[in-house]
C-alpha cells in the first residue's frame, strides 16, 4: 500500500477573536497524546518538560478551526491576527513565541512530521521555550494540528517581583532595604530621585526573574556595595511581548 503524503509548514520563532476559542486547562484525548509525545522527546534530550498553557491552547484551538474550515494549513488567514496578537488576545504573556502547524492522516504522523522537519523539531526542543498549547481538529480523514509554544512571562505582583530579585541579591551578600519606595520611583522615572543618594541606580528588563542579568552581577562584583533596594515597575508590553522592568539601588 503506498504511503500517504503529509503536508506541513513552519513558522519561525520570533523575538520580537476568532470564533471557537475555548480554554483547555489540562490536555485530554488527542491533545494529550501529542503533549506527552513532545515531552517524551524533550526528556530524551535532557530538556525540562513544557508546561501546558490554557491560553496558548485557546489560541491554537481558534486557529486550527480556521485551518479545518479552509481545508488547508497556514499560519495566518485573511482577516486573522498574526500569532503574537492572537496569543495575547487569548491571555498569554510571553517573551518568545513559536508555532508548528501540520495536516496528516493520523496523530502519530503529525508528530513524526514535526520531529523529522528540522525547524519544527527546533521549536519542540528549544530549551528557552517553557509552555505549549495544542489543538487538533479532524475533518473527514485528515487531522489538522497546531502547536503554540512560548517562553512564559509570569503574572507576578510588584511585591512578588521585588521579593524574587531581592533573594537573588541577598545570595550575593547584599542586605536588602525593606522600603522599596525610592527604588520604585527610580524605576518609574528611569532617572535619579531627589533626596536619594545611592551610589548607583541600575535599571534592567528581563523576561524572567530567576537570575540576575550579567551586567548586574558584574557591577556587584566590581563595587563595594553592602545594601540594595529593589523596585518593580509595571510590566513592559512591546509589540505583544512582555518583560519585567526592575530598578536596583546600590549603597
Amino acid at each position: 500500500m503506498p504511503a500517504r503524503n503529509f503536508r506541513f509548514f513552519f513558522f519561525a520563532i520570533v523575538f520580537l477573536s476568532p470564533a471557537r476559542i475555548f480554554s483547555q486547562t489540562v490536555p485530554t484525548g488527542e491533545e494529550k497524546f501529542l503533549f506527552d509525545a513532545v515531552n517524551h522527546d524533550r526528556a530524551e534530550q535532557n530538556l525540562p518538560p513544557l508546561k501546558w498553557d490554557a491560553n496558548l491552547a485557546a489560541a491554537a484551538s481558534a486557529h486550527v478551526h480556521l485551518m479545518a474550515e479552509h481545508n488547508r494549513i497556514s499560519h495566518q488567514f485573511s482577516g486573522e491576527p498574526d500569532l503574537t496578537k492572537r496569543a495575547r488576545a487569548a491571555g498569554a504573556h510571553f517573551s518568545e513565541i513559536a508555532e508548528n502547524i501540520a495536516e496528516s492522516y493520523s496523530l502519530s504522523q503529525l508528530h513524526i512530521a514535526w520531529m523529522t522537519s528540522p525547524p519544527h523539531r527546533e521549536n519542540i526542543l528549544n530549551p528557552r521555550l517553557t509552555a505549549i498549547g495544542i489543538a487538533i481538529e479532524k475533518r473527514g480523514e485528515e487531522y489538522f494540528g497546531v502547536q503554540d509554544f512560548s517562553a512564559v512571562v509570569g503574572n507576578f505582583t510588584k511585591e512578588e517581583q521585588e521579593k524574587k530579585v531581592a533573594e537573588l541579591l541577598q545570595a550575593r551578600g547584599l542586605r536588602i532595604e525593606k522600603n522599596p519606595e525610592n527604588a520604585r520611583k527610580a524605576c518609574d522615572s528611569l532617572v535619579g530621585v531627589p533626596g536619594v543618594h545611592s551610589f548607583l541606580i541600575m535599571h534592567f528588563e528581563a523576561p524572567d526573574l530567576n537570575q540576575l542579568p550579567e551586567r548586574v552581577v558584574s557591577t556587584i562584583k566590581k563595587g563595594n556595595y553592602r545594601i540594595a533596594a529593589v523596585g518593580a515597575c509595571n510590566v513592559e508590553e512591546t509589540n505583544g511581548f512582555s518583560y519585567f522592568r526592575i530598578s536596583v539601588l546600590l549603597y
